[in-house]
Parts: structure tokens; sequence; C-alpha cells
């Protein structure tokens, strides 16, 4: 992972939880409730971005990029601040240094709050998905004592990307990419249903798509799933994250186990000269129902560091649409969205 950041990160001491106000201002927008923005609204390595929707405030995690789990605060989606370490304790089966991808979701909002994560398994060597927990978005979480990998796929390379998907009637769904380019194999996502308490995985996984197009690559990963019109779309990034080829997909079923069809034969979200390798999506909802994707993107070209952007995702009887990427100034989440 790139390393470089054009902020302050401060340092953890012990295991504290995040304070209430922010602590340490990025982005380029600078002034609040602001009517526009200029992308990246967290201007530091900051990959892989998830962001959680939780009583009016937002909250980001992205990939391990000193601490195991970054986190960010904000008010608004624009002006966010980067808080200490919030899982500061790893699982006994994994060893710090390729934390990737956290994704956090609120099971009872105010009280509990289940994070799924990326980690290195010391026995094997792969990357494998645990789980963790917190009374605070912001942490710390901690790992389920004694608890072995949530998901380990060994025969297919390991499993990374995992994200939290809720149905209608409130069950929650693990989605995950078996890590099959890390061992020269396909690479696929799946489904599968958590337990009421989040901690285990019900019944057996369904694969849902893999690598199949030629804009791909080798590899489909991060994936995010949503429901929209009683229809589910899979958006999903492809191809070498290191590179300006990285980019987002998607595929759309009328069950949420599929089959998936992709509807376009190239990526809905594309590098531009601006943007290099946009990936790593993730959808939150505002007050006022409106949509927005963050996406991180290299800053300045590969192998400088990725930073997250955040634009305004539409739909029509087409699909989505993303405005975006955007570069230069955007109309901002208007000030009803955070009431």
């Amino acid at each position: 992972m790139a390393a470089g950041a054009a902020g302050v990160l401060h340092a953890a001491a012990g295991r504290p939880a995040l304070p209430a106000a922010p602590a340490v201002s990025l982005g380029q927008a600078r002034l609040a409730r602001a009517s526009t923005y200029i992308n990246p609204v967290i201007n530091r390595n900051f990959p892989d971005p998830s962001i959680l929707s939780d009583r009016g405030v937002f909250y980001a995690y992205a990939t391990n990029s000193g601490p195991n789990m970054l986190c960010a605060r904000s008010e608004d989606l624009v002006h966010w601040s980067v808080f200490p370490e919030a899982m500061p304790i790893l699982p006994d089966w994994a060893k710090p240094g390729r934390t990737w991808a956290p994704n956090v979701c609120a099971w009872t909002p105010g009280r509990r709050y289940v994070a799924y994560f990326t980690a290195w398994n010391r026995a094997t060597n792969q990357q494998n998905v645990g789980v963790a927990v917190a009374s605070l978005p912001g942490g710390p979480f901690d790992p389920i004592p004694n608890a072995a990998p949530l998901v380990e796929q060994a025969k297919e390379g390991g499993a990374i990307d995992p994200s939290c998907f809720t149905e209608d009637d409130g069950s929650r769904y693990l989605v995950w990419k078996n890590d099959g380019n890390s061992r020269g194999r396909d690479t696929w996502l799946w489904v599968q249903k958590l337990s009421p308490d989040g901690l285990s995985l019900v019944g057996t996984p369904t694969r849902l798509i893999k690598q199949d197009q030629p804009w791909e690559g080798r590899v489909v990963e991060a994936p995010t799933l949503c429901k929209h019109a009683g229809k589910y779309y899979l958006f999903y990034s492809a191809n070498d994250y290191s590179t300006c080829r990285y980019a987002v997909g998607y595929a759309v079923a009328s069950a949420l186990r599929g089959p998936y069809v992709k509807p376009a034969r190239g990526p809905w979200l594309a590098g531009t000269p601006d943007t290099c390798g946009p990936g790593g999506e993730d959808i939150v909802r505002a007050g006022d129902g409106s949509e927005w994707m963050a996406y991180h993107a290299w800053a300045h070209g590969p192998h400088t560091y990725r930073s997250m952007s955040l634009d305004a995702l539409t739909w029509d009887a087409d699909g989505p649409h993303l405005r975006g990427p955007s570069h230069g100034p955007m109309p901002a989440p208007p000030a009803q969205a955070f009431r």
C-alpha cells in the first residue's frame, strides 16, 4: 500500500475512544456548510474508504496506513477529521502490516457497532476476514476473543474486502472477494447471511460474479451492494489497483443472490486526466435521501497516495449515474441532508 499523507494523524495512547469534536481538518473545502467542494475531501492516504451514517454524523474507515484501522469523522461529508487508531489490537490469528478495507455496520445505533476487516493470517500467510465490536462508531473495536477468522477460503486464495448489506427486513449479509489473484486463480465476489449478532455466518456462501471482461484484468474486488427500486446493484472495482487502469463497474440482479448481469462492457467509473485509478467505492445516504459515493484515487499518479473523493450518485430508468469523477467545484450536500 502506498504511503504518504497531507494531513496530521494524532498518535494513539492506550485505547482511547474518539473525541466528540473534530481534531484535524482535511480536504479542500474549509467553510462550514460550504455551498461547493473540491475533491479530494480527504487529502491524505485513505484507500478503500467505507462510510457509516450514524445519527447525523458520518464516519469513514480505510485501509491501514500506520494504524490498523484509519477512521475519520464528518458532519457534512465534505469536512473530515482523522482520529487515532480505531482498532488498536488485532485478533490472535492476525499479524500486523496488511489490515485492509474495514467496513462498519451499526448493529444497534448508539450502542453496538460491528467492524469487518481484512487481516494477515500468521498461520497461513493469506488474507482473511475478521470481525470486531465496539460501543462507539469510532472504536476502539475489539476482536472477538479466541475466535478464528470469519472467512478464510484457503483453497480460494484467502478472503478480503468485506462489506455489510442490510436487507429490507433487517437481515444482514456479508459480501466479500476471494483473493484468487494472489494465487493465480479466479476472483469471485461472494455473499452469505450473517447471524443475528453479526459475529458468524449462516448457511452457505453464494458466488455472484468474477472477472470476465477485458477491462477488469485479472481481478474484481471491493464489492458494495445496494438496493434501488427493487433491484440489487453490486458495485465493484477491477484491474490493477496500483495503476490508472483501476476502475469501477456494477452488476444488477432481481434477487439478492443473483444471477447478476453486467449491463456494460466497460467500466462505469473510470479515470480521467485528473483522476487516476478510482476504486474502493462505498455508498452513503444522507438525511435528505440523497446518495453519495466515496472512492479513492491516486493523488498525483500511481504510487503516490490514494486520497478519498466524493460525488453525488443519482438514478434513472437506465440505472445509476455518478457526477464524477469530479475535480473542480461541485455542489456540496445541502444543509437539509444533515437534519
